[in-house]
């Protein structure tokens, strides 16, 4: 098992470039609202795109320094860097949470 992800923190226009896409989006919120910090596999998120379009969020995120990525050969954990993003952007995660959830009711 390897685990991968940026070794620094990646810059602000970064992660706002990651989040701008509403899917990666969702991603970050599906995460946050597990307040377990639950590892999930990729395919464990509703996406409707192709696995190589899933692949691509799922990097840009990791280089943004919004997940873990963890690599079990045939397949891939993910989880939220909780404490980093609570460090650098207090806030963020509650924001994202607030919109899912927003989302969901119209």
């Amino acid at each position: 098992m390897s685990e991968s992800h940026p070794a620094g923190d990646a810059d602000l226009g970064t992660v706002f470039r990651a989040l701008a896409d509403e899917h990666r989006r969702t991603v970050i919120a599906e995460l946050a609202a597990d307040e377990g910090d639950s590892e999930r596999t990729c395919n464990s998120f509703d996406l409707p795109v192709s696995k190589q379009t899933q692949t691509h969020h799922f990097r840009v995120l990791r280089e943004a320094g919004l997940i873990h990525e963890i690599n079990y050969g045939n397949r891939k954990g993910i989880r939220l860097r909780r404490a980093e993003i609570d460090r650098r952007l207090p806030g963020l995660l509650d924001l994202l949470t607030a919109e899912r959830r927003a989302a969901k009711l119209t």
